[in-house]
């Protein structure tokens, strides 16, 4: 199931306590990364990314794969996560708002969750030591139905 976005090459960032409008150029090379990205509902690292560039007979290099991922990234397009061993993994998600990510180890599989309880949690936790402001991010990894069944 293909997930369609508008291709922008813009948006917010965080600087300095204050969001400030990123533009950036829109090359070949970043729309197809783009189009990849609407069309794979699972994280994927940047090298993943690039082989299934290649796999459609694209050129686009590893570096820029990471640049783009890097830049989208920031501009609030792509959420990335680090999975158990470290790395960075990428995906375009629905929901622009604040949201954490539940995802299972063995398959991939990211299911997007709200948590208002989390978001209390960490306001309390971050007051209960004198902070305010409070920004957090928040993975959790599991084992999915399916791969359960599996005996995976």
């Amino acid at each position: 199931m293909s997930r369609r976005r508008p291709t922008t090459c813009g948006g917010r960032v965080r600087r300095g306590g204050r969001a400030v409008v990123v533009q950036q150029r829109n090359t070949r090379q970043r729309a197809a990364i783009i189009e990849l990205l609407d069309d794979v509902e699972e994280f994927r690292s940047a090298q993943q990314l690039h082989e299934l560039l290649a796999a459609k007979g694209s050129t686009v290099g590893l570096a820029t794969v990471y640049r783009a991922m890097q830049s989208l990234t920031e501009s609030g397009d792509v959420d990335v996560l680090r999975s158990g061993d470290g790395e960075s993994l990428y995906r375009r998600c629905d929901k622009r708002a604040h949201h954490h990510h539940l995802v299972c180890r063995s398959c991939g599989t990211a299911v997007e969750i709200d948590g208002p309880s989390v978001e209390a949690w960490a306001t309390k936790v971050g007051a209960a030591h004198g902070f305010t402001a409070i920004e957090h991010t928040m993975e959790l990894f599991g084992t999915c139905a399916t791969c359960r069944a599996a005996g995976l």
